[in-house]
């Protein structure tokens, strides 16, 4: 008698277990979810700028044209993207990322447009979006980095990996641009 209530401590010690292994990865899950859709926000917002910026900048670079066309059309693939590609959207971000930085080093060489106010708060709204987005990106990590934790190590990968748990995709930086630091002229 003694040994069925120890199978039975036993079967609901591990039931237990497995439900609240199984919360947490949902947790987790939902996390790294939400974590992608600040993302998404970040994203919207550095999209709805960036035709604003490229109309303000119109009027002054009549000859940079190919710098306008670059960033538009790396603003549309990105936005474009499914939001749940993860590498797709990240190598897209990564190039629309690539071609702001060159249209921002080309703006360089006009003077009155530096010292235009619209540019200026644009320019500002976009570092600001920039520096949101980076933020973003590295919540997002850090959940994958806690899911993909979670998902592998033992005992809960047995959990995971019998409710179909996946890991996550780190959002990665992709274009070598951007893994370069920038270079500063004073010329």
């Amino acid at each position: 008698m003694f040994a069925i209530y120890i199978v039975g401590a036993i079967v609901v010690i591990l039931i237990i277990f497995f439900i609240a292994t199984y919360n947490r990865l949902i947790g987790l899950r939902n996390r790294l979810r939400n974590a992608w859709a600040q993302i998404d926000v970040q994203l919207k917002r550095r999209y709805d700028l960036i035709p604003n910026l490229i109309e303000t900048v119109k009027g002054y670079m009549k000859h940079e044209r190919g710098t306008l066309e670059a960033v538009t059309k790396a603003r549309n693939l990105a936005q474009s993207l499914s939001t749940t590609d993860v590498g797709a959207r990240s190598k897209a971000e990564g190039e629309l990322s690539s071609a702001l930085a060159r249209l921002l080093v080309v703006v360089e060489n006009y003077p009155d447009l530096k010292a235009n106010q619209n540019f200026l708060a644009l320019q500002e709204e976009l570092t600001s979006t920039e520096n949101k987005i980076g933020f973003s990106r590295q919540y997002y990590n850090d959940s994958v980095l806690r899911m993909n934790n979670k998902v592998q190590m033992f005992p809960s990968n047995v959990v995971a990996s019998m409710t179909g748990f996946k890991l996550g995709e780190f959002f990665e930086v992709t274009v070598t641009e951007e893994r370069e630091a920038p270079k500063v002229s004073f010329k």
